[in-house]
């Protein structure tokens, strides 16, 4: 396991909503997907799905895992899977069913 990644995982996660108009995210890997109506993210606490509408990436900082998101939130989710070896296929798969 290499730096980068030891030190994201030492970060708690946490959401902050403002207003259903601006998303802060702390505790991010990495950002699976995104565009103006959904976005997926590993955080340390499984997989995420936000949905809404005008959604836009605002600020990322890789090093720290915090993700700001603006647009109109209409749903946040979290993804369990049992299946790690397909775990990208499979949150894609879910998502847009």
């Amino acid at each position: 396991m290499d730096k980068d990644t030891v030190g994201i995982n030492n970060y708690n996660h946490s959401l902050s909503l403002l207003e259903r108009k601006t998303l802060v995210i702390t505790g991010v890997k990495k950002i699976e997907n995104f565009d103006n109506l959904h976005f997926i993210l590993e955080t340390t606490m499984g997989f995420m799905v936000i949905k809404g509408e005008e959604l836009e990436l605002i600020k990322l900082d890789t090093l720290a895992g915090n993700v700001s998101i603006k647009g109109t939130i209409n749903s946040v989710e979290y993804v369990m899977e049992n299946n790690k070896k397909n775990k990208e296929e499979s949150v894609l798969a879910r998502l847009f069913k």
